[in-house]
């Protein structure tokens, strides 16, 4: 990429944060977005978890796990079990950033 691209690059991903941040004050705006940056992380890196657990199991997707069954309760149950001591957090299914965003 050339000297002008990034520039070009970066003057357009300013215009989409000022467009995104309206009458915000910058300050404000990057600390409401560093915490959906970091929630966003925590997230992915509880799905990438919960997915290496469930490698062996019927259900491989972390988010196909219906958290009201029975079933779903117990692998849930498991999964926090693993989770909290090696990655210190646990969140289920609908509390990830994918499921927020789609609502």
């Amino acid at each position: 990429m050339s000297e002008e691209q990034k520039k070009k690059l970066q003057q357009q991903l300013w215009n989409i944060a000022d467009a995104l941040r309206g009458k915000m004050d910058a300050d404000e705006f990057r600390r409401y977005m560093l915490g959906f940056i970091f929630y966003k992380y925590l997230s992915e890196k509880m799905l990438f978890e919960a997915n290496k657990l469930l490698e062996n199991e019927e259900i491989k997707d972390y988010t196909k796990i219906d958290e009201n069954s029975p079933e779903g309760k117990e692998v849930l149950a498991l999964i926090k079990e693993n989770s909290v001591p090696d990655i210190g957090y646990f969140l289920r299914p609908t509390e990830l950033f994918s499921h927020l965003a789609k609502k």
